[in-house]
């Protein structure tokens, strides 16, 4: 797997993890959930690989947060790429109560098998949290977005939309969790051209710092670009370690 080196990637965990002990006795502002994992892809990529996700949120102030998120799928078969996904995402959230929230979020993404050479979607809304604990959680995000697309085989597209977003979890028992989110993205001009994405997932921790993860993320894009399909899945086994 000559685009994901899996040696560096273990050797950043291990230095993490490293950094992340030798300062647990300060103020903890930020915190880091680093992914690796296992996947089988279908759709317009079918391969099975490995994938690499990171999480850094940093706590600015007790109502002002933000969090950097990065993905990346790249593999090959014999000697022919057949996989290749990046993204990534900037967000800062505003809490001016305990359950309601404000944010603003840039988002780029690649696809070269989905016809993606890039997307750029800014936005803007306000979530809620329903469900506070202990066992269960839930919040819910409504927001506009604008979308800047240019298609590999096709030209650019401009967009004004919105974005509905729900995420609900289950603590089952201290070491293991359940977690299923669903998010809608409309087009307020085409309203043929939607997307929706699901993740359902199981967590269970190993220890203080690595978990490990299975998961099941369905994305479906109604109107695809053309000679591409509407649905992709990726079902992924994955070592999650946070700092």
């Amino acid at each position: 797997m000559k685009s994901i080196p899996f040696t560096a990637v273990i050797i950043c965990l291990i230095l993490c993890a490293t950094t992340g002990y030798a300062q647990e006795n300060e103020e903890r502002r930020w915190h880091d959930e680093a992914e690796l994992s296992y996947v089988d892809t279908s759709g317009n990529s079918e391969v099975t690989t490995l994938s690499v996700k990171n999480k850094l949120k940093y706590q600015f102030s007790e109502k002002f947060s933000g969090r950097w998120k990065f993905q990346a799928l790249n593999g090959e078969s014999n000697g022919q790429r057949d996989a290749e996904s990046y993204s990534t995402e900037l967000r800062g959230d505003y809490a001016p109560t305990q359950r309601l929230y404000n944010y603003l979020s840039a988002n780029w993404l690649k696809d070269r098998f989905a016809d993606i050479d890039h997307r750029y979607t800014l936005g803007a809304g306000s979530g809620y949290k329903f469900l506070t604990g202990p066992k269960h959680f839930l919040i819910g995000e409504a927001g506009l977005t604008y979308t800047i697309e240019k298609l590999i085989h096709d030209s650019d597209t401009e967009y004004l939309g919105g974005r509905l977003y729900t995420e609900y979890i289950y603590q089952i028992s201290e070491d293991t969790r359940f977690s299923q989110s669903l998010e809608a993205l409309l087009d307020f001009e085409n309203t043929q051209n939607y997307m929706l994405n699901s993740e359902t997932a199981l967590i269970t921790a190993i220890n203080s710092v690595f978990s490990f993860k299975t998961s099941y993320v369905i994305k479906y894009d109604n109107e695809p670009a053309e000679n591409s399909d509407d649905t992709d899945t990726v079902l992924a086994a994955s070592l999650v370690a946070n700092f």
